[in-house]
């Protein structure tokens, strides 16, 4: 049943990590469910990385693009720039406020539920609210904006805000358009979620004993299968649809959380 429960939660990590409702939520509160136990949160921490891996193998033309770039490309020295540069501000609050969020917010349903119901309002504000698209093309954004972005993204730290629903958010309200939001999303996921596995694993090393690889792989693979799966098909739904759908589900788990915990469950 450990296993059971490892590959269930590898899955949500996965669905979840690119949608805006939170996918460290929707692990705490799975934890919580099915008894699952995670000293020192090394499962989650470590599991993370496969969603991240899934977007970099999605976006791997690309990136080798950049990256092949750099020493004569403007274009992309100014894309990698742009990433350094959106990536500070989580960067920081992270060393700086991670202990509390962890020890603090994310043993609090309270918390989660209030962050869910807020962004689900502000996803619904936004979408009808949102000056027109100025940017269609994520890697076209320009510093300034996707300094914005990068601002946002540190409302993240707090468990039920979601990093790719404040980031995709961040991103309509300084002027891109829903796909390219969600790109923009995507690339600031790497360095971000890459950076805080590694501060994480250094912080829990002490939980991570060998009889805890089996569950930690089989959560990393399927981590990273969901991932896959779910990318391609949620940047075409945004196209066409919006976020909306995603908001009233934020609100109905937020208020189905505060029942759980009116009736003593949570």
């Amino acid at each position: 049943m450990t296993y059971l429960h490892a590959a269930l939660l590898g899955i949500v990590q996965g669905l979840t990590e690119f949608l805006p409702i939170s996918s460290t939520a929707h692990l705490l509160l799975g934890g919580l469910l099915v008894g699952y136990q995670d000293p020192g949160g090394v499962f989650t921490v470590t599991i993370q990385l496969g969603s991240v891996l899934a977007v970099m193998w999605l976006y791997r033309a690309r990136i080798l693009a950049v990256i092949r770039g750099l020493p004569s490309d403007p274009a992309s020295r100014r894309f990698a720039l742009m990433l350094v540069i959106a990536s500070i501000p989580a960067a920081v609050a992270g060393l700086l406020l991670s202990d509390f969020v962890k020890g603090e917010l994310y043993h609090s349903p309270t918390v989660i539920a209030a962050a869910f119901i807020a962004g689900g309002v502000v996803i619904l504000a936004v979408e009808r609210l949102r000056p027109a698209p100025a940017v269609f093309e994520a890697d076209r954004t320009p510093v300034s904006r996707a300094f914005a972005v990068g601002v946002c993204q540190m409302l993240a730290l707090v468990p039920g805000v979601s990093r790719s629903g404040a980031t995709i958010i961040g991103g309509m309200l300084v002027g891109l358009d829903r796909p390219a939001a969600a790109e923009l999303s995507f690339f600031l996921a790497m360095p971000a979620l890459t950076g805080a596995f590694f501060h994480d694993v250094w912080s829990v090393r002490g939980h991570l004993a060998p009889e805890r690889g089996v569950e930690i792989a089989i959560g990393f693979v399927m981590a990273f299968l969901a991932a896959l799966v779910v990318v391609r098909p949620f940047l075409r739904y945004v196209a066409r649809s919006g976020f909306a759908p995603f908001a009233w589900y934020r609100i109905v788990v937020g208020l189905a959380i505060f029942a759980a915990i009116g009736a003593g469950w949570l």
